[in-house]
């Protein structure tokens, strides 16, 4: 819930001479959500029974693994995004869904081979008074049934000093009521909210303002549960601050919000090359959950965003190609006041989790598993090419120019399909030929990608 953080730090053609390449070591190997698909896709603010729609019409059939959805509690009332993230109750009674709703969406999702993350928010409680959207009467400090004055750290001022540990995992997150994660009282409490949902079905959790939680206290609270599954931590590194995101790798997975930024720099600054060390200054692979943007950053404007079209496209396939991390593709919505809530029908959303070339690239890093990154080659500029071992090969170009390139791959001799353009299914003018020696002779258009991979052959 990074926006009430203070943020530091933050047709083929002739062929062409084939370019030495040099086999490099593999990254880090990537982090893995439990099961053989590893991508996940965050719907954000998405309804559970449209989810649950998305899941048997989209994200199973692409191979997604993972679909992450916005909070299951009761919050406080008003068309804003974020009144989501200020919880009143542990009920599941919000403007997404009711308790039923949820469970027929992770029903459905199952069903459709889609495991279900669910966004906890369980660092903090609502700022002010009111009724939440389920009926509940609350105030500040009081929330009947869950947590009373006693439960909320004695420190009732705002964050200011993010070089104090105290100050960021103590005080309050722009008023809103900070939870005092160190008393069992209140660790149980939040246990059996999260494993309620685990008996609905969760396969996991995204612990928002883990940040703001001593990562004993998570360990603690997840310590507690009966069965926690899958976990990812969100704690977004301010360089000099007090709490860094590798504390908390030895709970589960944690957001690396340095990733995004990273890419933002690269696609945006025409030098792909620096991909290549993309891996460095960061958590490890095994750790580290990777995304283009979320719901924040594509508002504070740290990373791209679905305003940068096609470049935005093009580092959401990088992401999929690429090793490094477990990656989570982010479909959200349009928006152009930052504090606007979801649209109400079916127009107005991204639609980023259904276009060609991501479900093209989930199903290209499906096939290619943990195979070793192999054949970078860069040109200095806008384009990049490296292959995954013997199962996928795939470059980017993005230039403003069309590139003409003879490119050496590990792929077996014949002929594939490009997914990052068509599916495998119906693959009719976007074949790509790979001759015996492995070489690939291609020329990509201006901030278009070639994805190759030894599940989608051509004939």
């Amino acid at each position: 819930m990074q926006h009430r953080f203070r943020l530091l730090g933050g047709t083929l053609s002739g062929v062409m001479a084939v370019v030495g390449l040099t086999t490099l070591a593999p990254w880090q190997s990537q982090a893995t959500p439990p099961g053989g698909k590893t991508v996940t896709v965050t719907m954000f603010e998405r309804k559970y029974a449209d989810v649950a729609t998305a899941c048997t019409d989209r994200l199973g059939p692409a191979g997604y693994g993972y679909v992450q959805v916005s909070p299951a509690t009761e919050h406080i009332q008003g068309d804003q995004w974020w009144t989501s993230y200020q919880p009143v109750s542990y009920r599941i009674a919000g403007r997404l869904g009711d308790r039923d709703a949820f469970a027929g969406m992770v029903e459905a999702c199952h069903a459709a081979g889609v495991k279900v993350i669910a966004d906890a928010v369980v660092n903090h409680m609502a700022a002010g008074s009111g009724t939440g959207t389920g009926g509940t009467a609350y105030t500040k400090y009081g929330y009947p049934g869950y947590f009373q004055d006693a439960d909320f750290h004695t420190c009732r001022t705002d964050i200011s000093d993010y070089t104090d540990r105290g100050n960021v995992q103590n005080c309050e997150l722009v008023g809103l009521a900070d939870l005092d994660t160190g008393k069992e009282e209140v660790r149980s409490t939040i246990a059996a909210y999260l494993d309620d949902l685990r008996g609905m079905g969760v396969d996991g959790f995204r612990v928002d303002a883990a940040k703001h939680m001593a990562a004993d206290d998570v360990a603690a609270i997840k310590a507690k549960m009966d069965d926690p599954g899958f976990w990812v931590s969100e704690v977004i590194h301010g360089g000099g601050e007090a709490v860094q995101p590798e504390e908390y790798a030895g709970i589960g997975d944690v957001d690396e919000f340095r990733y995004g930024s990273h890419l933002k720099s690269a696609f945006q600054g025409g030098d792909l090359a620096q991909l290549k060390s993309v891996a460095e200054g960061k958590l490890t692979g095994g750790s580290a959950r990777t995304f283009v943007d979320n719901w924040d950053t594509e508002r504070n404007g740290s990373t791209l965003t679905y305003k940068d079209g096609a470049v935005y496209t093009l580092a959401n396939v990088f992401m999929l190609a690429s090793p490094y991390g477990s990656p989570n593709v982010y479909s959200g919505y349009e928006w152009s006041d930052k504090d606007a809530g979801p649209p109400s029908g079916a127009d107005g959303w991204t639609g980023t989790h259904a276009q060609q070339a991501i479900t093209g690239l989930v199903g290209f890093r499906n096939a290619v598993g943990a195979a070793e990154l192999t054949h970078w080659w860069d040109n200095g500029g806008g384009a990049v090419a490296f292959g995954r071992g013997d199962k996928g090969f795939v470059a980017l170009n993005n230039g403003d120019g069309a590139l003409e390139q003879t490119f050496t791959t590990s792929l077996p001799g014949g002929t594939y399909c490009n997914v990052a353009v068509a599916s495998a299914d119906s693959c009719d003018g976007a074949t790509v030929t790979v001759g015996e020696g492995g070489t690939v002779s291609a020329a990509l258009p201006a901030r278009t990608a070639l994805a190759l991979h030894v599940g989608a052959e051509a004939g």
